[in-house]
């Protein structure tokens, strides 16, 4: 297993956004996280992280205690993710945040390697290169951060609300490439509000209600419970 949290807890002062959340994610999979606002999903992703430290339970990743490390040593070991609202450096250029990402990297044939990887992941970045990443639209902005996350060479990929507030036509363009990253080898946690999209691109998924998992199983089977089409699914 690749990843695996168990019974984690999380609290913000008195509110308690995290009760006893176990899920796992295997090698190679795409899995989902849905539920509404405030239900948890993207603590959940900051307690992966080491944004969070959770109050009690573990985060657990390739076999070993990952819980409450801190993010950079995190992305070292193999975990990248391109948050909610893109954080991208708005004053830098598409190649500077692309580079800030690689920061690990020293070796500058193995950067550029990864550069063509993500301009073929997204061709506009390549037609943006030098443009500064504050005037790109909202969909290239998302590009960019994923593409940013990307350069680490992750072996987990934590996607949190990659199609928020974007157009249809570019959600359809986020989810392919999400696919793509899939069969490149990388394992994806994917948070996302727009159910219907998200778990036709996912192997499993989780449901969080008010910080508790209250529903697990493949993509298919979730799709297809009359809980979640009432309540996401708008059926």
């Amino acid at each position: 297993m690749m990843l695996t949290l168990d019974n984690v807890n999380v609290c913000y002062g008195a509110i308690h956004a995290l009760r006893n959340v176990s899920l796992e994610v295997e090698h190679g999979e795409v899995v989902t996280l849905i539920g509404a606002n405030g239900a948890g999903k993207s603590t959940t992703l900051r307690a992966i992280t080491g944004l969070l430290t959770p109050k009690s339970g573990r985060v657990t990743f390739e076999g070993q205690d990952i819980t409450g490390i801190a993010p950079h040593r995190l992305v070292a070991r193999g975990i990248s993710m391109a948050p909610e609202g893109r954080g991208i450096f708005a004053n830098l250029t598409v190649l500077e945040n692309l580079e800030m990402g690689a920061y690990l990297t020293k070796q500058k044939a193995v950067i550029n390697r990864d550069l063509e990887r993500a301009f073929a992941l997204f061709p506009r970045l390549k037609e943006r290169i030098k443009q500064r990443a504050g005037t790109l639209s909202g969909g290239e902005q998302q590009m960019l951060a994923i593409g940013r996350a990307l350069m680490s060479h992750p072996k987990l990929l934590l996607l949190d609300e990659p199609s928020l507030g974007l157009a249809p036509i570019v959600c359809h363009t986020i989810f392919a490439t999400i696919d793509g990253i899939k069969a490149d080898g990388t394992t994806v946690l994917l948070v996302e509000q727009n159910a219907s999209a998200a778990l036709k691109h996912s192997d499993r998924g989780y449901v969080l209600e008010t910080g508790e998992v209250i529903l697990k199983g493949t993509a298919a089977s979730i799709a297809s419970d009359p809980r979640v089409r009432e309540a996401y699914l708008g059926e």
